[in-house]
């Protein structure tokens, strides 16, 4: 069994903001299987899925976070998943907004929620990262990723959810290098020669 953990805070409060991009993606995947990630279980919200023609538990951790990782391992015990099995969904401010990236295992790079689950977990587990960009100058980082999309943002979601969507199908359905090939090169192609946020 598959088990694909989307990153972010719970409440009204976070709802539409940049820090809660893996959410999102998971309710992507949720709303293409006629599903949803709304049954309490061990600390997250669940839903199961077919995800890359792979059978798949869907989950958002309600512990905030920081504390993602305590929900990420009491769900991987129970579904006997191991961390090959695992792909994590999450916001990624050293990515332009739009660009969708691929990753297996790695540091934390500052990201509180990656740094929980690196200490529980290991790092051994694949990445889906939701590029949202870096914050204007002189703004605090966790302000930035607390904060609601822009206009522009906003108009522009529904693509990026869906391609991000696409990847960890990707990654379900062809594995994590594979899915590297696939979307890192595209970011690199639209970084060269494509409108920001488009490629």
């Amino acid at each position: 069994m598959h088990l694909v953990i989307g990153l972010g805070n719970p409440g009204r409060k976070y709802d539409q903001t940049r820090h809660n991009a893996g959410f999102l993606v998971v309710d992507r995947l949720a709303e293409r299987g006629g599903e949803q990630v709304a049954t309490k279980q061990l600390g997250a919200l669940v839903g199961k899925a077919r995800i890359g023609g792979q059978p798949a538990v869907l989950a958002k951790p309600q512990s905030f976070m920081n504390l993602s990782g305590q929900p990420a391992v009491s769900l991987r015990g129970w579904y006997k998943a191991e961390n090959a099995d695992i792909v994590v969904v999450h916001d990624d401010v050293d990515i332009p907004f739009g660009e969708i990236r691929v990753k297996q295992g790695g540091g934390h790079g500052g990201h509180n929620g990656l740094r929980d689950l690196n200490k529980r977990l290991g790092s051994d587990y694949a990445r889906v990262r939701f590029g949202v960009g870096r914050p204007p100058e002189g703004w605090d980082t966790a302000d930035y990723v607390l904060g609601k999309w822009t206009g522009e943002e906003s108009d522009l979601l529904d693509g990026v959810l869906d391609r991000a969507a696409d990847a960890v199908e990707a990654v379900l359905r062809d594995g994590a290098v594979a899915a590297m090939n696939t979307y890192n090169a595209r970011a690199e192609r639209g970084a060269a020669g494509s409108s920001p946020g488009l490629s």
